[in-house]
Protein backbone atom coordinates (compact mmCIF):
# COMPACT_ATOMS: atom_id res chain seq x y z
CA UNK A 1 0.00 0.00 0.00
CA UNK A 2 1.13 3.55 -0.73
CA UNK A 3 2.77 5.22 2.27
CA UNK A 4 0.79 8.42 1.68
CA UNK A 5 -2.44 6.44 1.90
CA UNK A 6 -1.25 4.91 5.15
CA UNK A 7 -0.56 8.40 6.51
CA UNK A 8 -4.10 9.54 5.66
CA UNK A 9 -5.57 6.55 7.50
CA UNK A 10 -3.32 6.94 10.55
CA UNK A 11 -4.30 10.59 10.99
CA UNK A 12 -7.99 9.75 10.76
CA UNK A 13 -8.62 6.33 12.31
CA UNK A 14 -12.40 6.82 12.22
CA UNK A 15 -12.27 6.27 8.45
CA UNK A 16 -11.48 2.61 9.03
CA UNK A 17 -13.36 2.08 12.27
CA UNK A 18 -14.41 -1.42 11.23
CA UNK A 19 -10.90 -2.68 10.39
CA UNK A 20 -8.40 -3.90 13.00
CA UNK A 21 -5.29 -4.00 10.81
CA UNK A 22 -5.28 -1.29 8.15
CA UNK A 23 -1.80 -2.17 6.86
CA UNK A 24 -3.17 -4.75 4.42
CA UNK A 25 -6.01 -2.68 2.93
CA UNK A 26 -6.10 -2.40 -0.84
CA UNK A 27 -6.41 0.92 -2.65
CA UNK A 28 -9.95 -0.10 -3.60
CA UNK A 29 -10.90 -0.54 0.04
CA UNK A 30 -9.26 2.73 1.09
CA UNK A 31 -11.15 4.67 -1.59
CA UNK A 32 -14.38 3.04 -0.46
CA UNK A 33 -13.77 3.96 3.19
CA UNK A 34 -12.88 7.55 2.38
CA UNK A 35 -15.85 8.10 0.07
CA UNK A 36 -18.20 6.53 2.63
CA UNK A 37 -16.89 7.98 5.89
CA UNK A 38 -14.57 10.85 5.01
CA UNK A 39 -15.23 14.53 4.57
CA UNK A 40 -14.47 16.61 1.49
CA UNK A 41 -10.89 17.34 2.63
CA UNK A 42 -10.26 13.59 2.87
CA UNK A 43 -11.59 13.11 -0.66
CA UNK A 44 -9.35 15.88 -2.01
CA UNK A 45 -6.37 14.45 -0.17
CA UNK A 46 -6.86 11.00 -1.64
CA UNK A 47 -7.36 12.49 -5.12
CA UNK A 48 -4.01 14.24 -4.69
CA UNK A 49 -2.35 10.95 -3.74
CA UNK A 50 -3.97 8.64 -6.32
CA UNK A 51 -5.02 11.03 -9.05
CA UNK A 52 -8.54 11.63 -10.29
CA UNK A 53 -8.35 9.03 -13.07
CA UNK A 54 -7.20 6.18 -10.83
CA UNK A 55 -9.71 7.09 -8.13
CA UNK A 56 -12.51 7.16 -10.72
CA UNK A 57 -11.43 3.76 -12.04
CA UNK A 58 -11.37 2.27 -8.52
CA UNK A 59 -14.78 3.75 -7.69
CA UNK A 60 -16.40 2.42 -10.86
CA UNK A 61 -14.77 -0.96 -10.38
CA UNK A 62 -16.26 -1.12 -6.90
CA UNK A 63 -19.81 -0.13 -7.83
CA UNK A 64 -19.94 -2.66 -10.66
CA UNK A 65 -19.43 -5.55 -8.28
CA UNK A 66 -22.53 -7.56 -7.31
CA UNK A 67 -22.28 -6.23 -3.75
CA UNK A 68 -21.35 -2.62 -3.01
CA UNK A 69 -20.97 -0.88 0.33
CA UNK A 70 -21.83 2.54 -1.06
CA UNK A 71 -25.12 4.23 -0.26
CA UNK A 72 -27.21 5.16 -3.32
CA UNK A 73 -26.66 8.89 -2.63
CA UNK A 74 -22.89 8.39 -2.53
CA UNK A 75 -22.93 6.44 -5.79
CA UNK A 76 -25.01 9.10 -7.49
CA UNK A 77 -22.85 11.99 -6.29
CA UNK A 78 -19.52 10.43 -7.22
CA UNK A 79 -20.78 9.13 -10.58
CA UNK A 80 -21.64 12.72 -11.47
CA UNK A 81 -18.42 14.07 -9.93
CA UNK A 82 -16.13 11.66 -11.79
CA UNK A 83 -18.10 12.05 -15.01
CA UNK A 84 -17.43 15.77 -14.89
CA UNK A 85 -13.85 15.79 -13.58
CA UNK A 86 -12.21 12.75 -15.15
CA UNK A 87 -11.91 11.74 -18.76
Amino acid sequence: MNSQLTTVLKRKPYLTWDIKDTAELSELSIVEHILNYGDWDDVLQIITVLGIEKMSKLFHESILKPRSNYRPQTINFFKLFFQRHSQ
